[in-house]
């Protein structure tokens, strides 16, 4: 009978893994399946059943579960272009104010306008980057 009910419980676990993907339910419902093939095998007390879970959820978990997602995860889209430009430190090169200026940025020259309108930055001025408009860079001093 105990067996029937790890036997269960794996199926579900294993099959609740598709609705989130960082196989920790497919882990536990492999432990599962593990246990159920010793109750039904050796029919012995739940504590064993217990133990046993316990175990080979631990073997996966820290064993197998590291390796697979090391093989198989996506890694992070990586962001390219003007995408990569937000938050990056610009040094100003012509004051920047609401008609517009230019900024030094990667070592390219940059128009630059402020993010706020009100703003204006001197030369030599430190500022980041908080979006690009087109071929100009919108810019903010900091707190």
């Amino acid at each position: 009978m105990a067996a029937i009910v790890w036997l269960v419980a794996g199926i579900l676990l294993a099959a609740a893994e598709m609705l989130t993907g960082d196989l920790t339910l497919l882990m536990l419902g492999a432990a599962a399946l593990a246990t159920a093939g010793v109750s039904g095998v050796f029919e012995p007390p739940v504590w064993v059943d217990a133990i046993v879970f316990g175990l080979s959820a631990l073997t996966l978990m820290l064993g197998v579960r590291p390796f697979l997602l090391r093989r198989y995860a996506t890694p992070p889209p990586h962001q390219s272009g003007v995408d990569a430009l937000p938050g990056k430190s610009a040094q100003v090169l012509e004051p920047v104010d609401a008609q517009g200026g230019r900024v030094k940025l990667d070592g390219e020259v940059w128009s630059a306008r402020p993010f706020d309108p009100a703003e204006s930055y001197p030369e030599g001025t430190t500022v980041y980057i908080m979006k690009i408009d087109g071929a100009t860079a919108v810019v903010w001093k900091g707190p």
